[in-house]
């Protein structure tokens, strides 16, 4: 226990053996219990223990029946409240005990209040007289002084205590005392206050990390699904697609889709359509593949009466009809030369005239262009239009091939299979083993290939499930495995890895079969007709070489793909040998 007096004696003028015994102050033990003080605020416990300890210490060096330390909110409201002499009693106990009116007096004017006697002093009403228990027999003194944090008054630290001799000669010191523990309070309620929001803010980053990695680790669960109607698949590739879609379909940029044959461009064309600002205009499509140039150019802008022999009315062509809606040009890259220049007019300008008038009709006409041609290389041949080209790429998407989104295999078959038994009245089901030969095909025909894959073996299953044994290729008898050969020819946009269909022996001819490496490792010829799309075709156990290329190029009228068939090799490598040997391409 700290002692808080110190005796000292005074002469008496009447007797030199007499003296009075007088407590003052005693500066050594002030200084120690300060001390002790800032060593309970820095100990490692909650605010509210360390508040509580301070108030039970100034018991052992001030003067003190109660003293209560409360804080507030930053409304102002009561946060804690800690005392001491009252028992173990709750926050809202505590708060009881505190002269209300001089507390607002102390915040309001940010200063110490002093009351020798509460009884008789203006600022404490006869509320706080009472809450204080003081009376004309117990006279009560009162010390007030407020906590601060910068400016701001957050709280006060109070006592009472029992009037007497040494009160009065203890006022003005312990106001001086009780604002220094005031100042270290202080200092320790900003510490923990900033500790505190500081912690909030890790919190709330730490739930944001922790949703973010929750996220990358489960993005079907957490990242929102796109539905596009007649599209199946949740694969990550078709998921970055379809994300594609819904932020290109917002513009009235003009799309390239890229892609193999049997990927659904088409789909893929209405679903940006669809979820466009012209989804309730018209969406008109054509093939540009499948018509010669002068119908081409009367189908796309229209002809006058009499434009030709068989114009018997004027018609509108689909240019116009599509007005204010969106066209999709399919096998863009097959139009010829001469229609090119007519095409990218009407891409730039919007304006066009009808075969055989004159009169200039503007459009606004959306335009989705799809092709599964190497246009890089046509461009570079001179069978394609740089201008046209540059107009109609000007939002590139990649459509994916069946083989780089595997998962989607048995949701498209079981699709596929739905749609043949409702058609023709049967309850076919897929075994395990069916899936796995499914999965582990190349289908270079993509999702279209599949779906006839699907519907031939459901044709022909014996029995309520379709088996392994069941499919035509376990058996060597798939016809479209012999386009495999030369299905690489015809990829130009990044063929994936692909992982080859297990056989049984095939009855193709051997002599036929080029020899193809998988993955690195070759396989002999019998097998060579199932070789997947995408594999690189070698002629024998070396590279080609420079006579033999042109030598190929030559018997092929310097066309790149045709000499590549004739070696065995793809268009890419056909590109490189010619680089490589420094070989300059022939042009008639």
């Amino acid at each position: 226990m700290l002692h808080i007096a110190s005796v000292r004696e005074r002469p008496n003028s009447k007797s030199d053996t007499d003296h009075e015994v007088t407590i003052v102050p005693s500066h050594e033990n002030a200084l120690t219990g300060i001390f002790e003080v800032s060593k309970v605020l820095t100990a490692p416990c909650r605010l509210e223990v360390a508040l509580a300890n301070v108030v039970d210490l100034l018991q052992s060096f001030v003067q003190v029946r109660h003293a209560i330390i409360s804080l507030f909110d930053d409304d102002g409201v009561p946060d804690i409240t800690v005392g001491a002499g009252l028992g173990e009693l709750s926050d809202e106990r505590y708060r009881m005990r505190l002269p209300q009116k001089a507390i607002d007096h102390i915040v309001a004017t940010d200063s110490p209040l002093i009351a020798e006697n509460v009884a008789t002093h203006s600022v404490f009403s006869a509320a706080d007289v009472d809450v204080l228990g003081a009376s004309d027999n117990v006279p009560v003194s009162f010390i007030g002084v407020p906590i601060r944090i910068d400016a701001k008054v957050v709280g006060t630290l109070t006592i009472d205590r029992i009037l007497d001799n040494r009160s009065s000669v203890r006022l003005d010191y312990d106001v001086r005392l009780l604002t220094m523990i005031a100042d270290l309070v202080s200092q320790t309620v900003k510490l923990h206050r900033l500790f505190a929001c500081d912690r909030e803010r890790l919190m709330v980053e730490k739930d944001r990390l922790q949703k973010q990695l929750s996220e990358l680790r489960n993005p079907t669960r957490e990242r929102k699904k796109i539905n596009v109607e007649g599209i199946i698949g949740d694969s990550p590739a078709l998921r970055a697609l379809l994300e594609k879609i819904a932020v290109v379909a917002k513009s009235n940029s003009t799309v390239l889709l890229r892609g193999e044959s049997g990927t659904g461009k088409e789909l893929i064309a209405k679903a940006i359509h669809e979820r466009s600002p012209r989804a309730k205009r018209p969406f008109i499509k054509l093939n540009c593949a499948a018509l010669p140039e002068t119908v081409l150019e009367s189908e796309l802008f229209g002809h006058e009466k009499g434009a030709f022999t068989s114009a018997f009315s004027a018609r509108k062509g689909r240019f116009e009809l599509a007005d204010k809606g969106t066209l999709f040009l399919d096998e863009i890259g097959e139009i010829s030369a001469s229609f090119q220049a007519k095409l990218l007019r009407v891409l730039q300008e919007q304006e066009f005239e009808r075969v055989g008038g004159n009169q200039t009709i503007k459009v606004d006409v959306r335009v989705i262009a799809a092709t599964n041609k190497n246009l890089e290389d046509a461009v570079a041949r001179n069978e394609f239009r740089t201008d046209l080209y540059y107009r109609i790429s000007v939002v590139p998407l990649l459509l994916p091939p069946l083989r780089e989104r595997r998962s989607d295999i048995p949701l498209l078959a079981a699709e596929f299979l739905k749609n043949f038994n409702g058609e023709n009245g049967r309850a076919l089901a897929f075994d395990g083993s069916a899936i796995e030969v499914l999965m582990n095909c190349g289908f270079p025909g993509n999702v279209r290939e599949l779906e006839n894959c699907v519907q031939r073996t459901a044709t022909l299953a014996p029995g309520p499930s379709i088996v392994r044994d069941d499919f035509a290729c376990c058996h060597g008898q798939c016809l479209s495995a012999v386009l495999w050969r030369s299905a690489s020819d015809e990829i130009a946009l990044h063929p994936g890895p692909i992982v080859q269909v297990p056989v049984k022996p095939t009855t193709f001819s051997a002599e036929s079969a080029p020899s193809v490496t998988v993955a690195g490792s070759p396989v002999g010829s019998e097998q060579a007709p199932f070789a997947p799309a995408g594999v690189a075709l070698v002629s024998g156990a070396n590279m080609i070489d420079r006579e033999r290329v042109i030598a190929a190029m030559e018997r092929a009228g310097w066309v790149q793909a045709k000499a590549a068939r004739l070696l065995g090799v793809t268009p890419r490598q056909i590109g490189y040998a010619l680089r490589k040997y420094g070989i300059e391409i022939k042009r008639f």
